[in-house]
């Protein structure tokens, strides 16, 4: 299955493209590459995921804050592309974690940007490099914010 059709098999729901809350570009293409500026985890009804992973906030809760960033950074990429088999490879995400000192399960939280995107792509395509780091905060104080960089056709 192309990821177009991986979307509607597995009925995931993608909301809108994250409106533009600063001075960027939500994507920029170079080339093959399009490189995504940081996404939060906004839910589809414009509420935030917010707090400390490992703080009053579960690893498990900020898998599901990833895992929303990703249908974020998809939304955004179908906005841009105009379908997502445009997608040829993820290339390299950087996950950033708000998290207290000491805690070290910041590629656990990342996992569920990334399983996401295997889960679409498949492992091939959907599987790159990737960083994962904790921070003493995010904008909106946020459990999580990802970039990424994208090979597309």
């Amino acid at each position: 299955m192309n990821p177009e059709e991986v979307i509607s098999s597995f009925a995931l729901d993608l909301p809108p493209p994250p409106a533009v809350a600063g001075l960027y570009k939500p994507m920029v293409i170079v080339g093959d590459l399009a490189y995504l500026s940081g996404h939060l985890p906004i839910m589809g009804d414009g509420t935030p995921m917010v707090g400390e992973v490992g703080n009053g906030n579960t690893v498990e809760e900020g898998h599901a804050a990833s895992r929303q960033v990703g249908l974020n950074m998809l939304a955004t990429l179908r906005a841009g592309l105009g379908s997502l088999d445009r997608v040829v490879r993820v290339v390299k995400l950087l996950g950033l974690v708000n998290s207290p000192s000491g805690f070290s399960q910041h590629p656990q939280v990342i996992n569920g940007c990334s399983e996401l995107f295997k889960e679409v792509f498949g492992e091939d395509v959907g599987v790159g490099a990737r960083s994962a780091l904790g921070v003493s905060g995010l904008p909106a104080g946020v459990m999580v914010e990802i970039e990424g960089i994208f090979q597309v056709r």
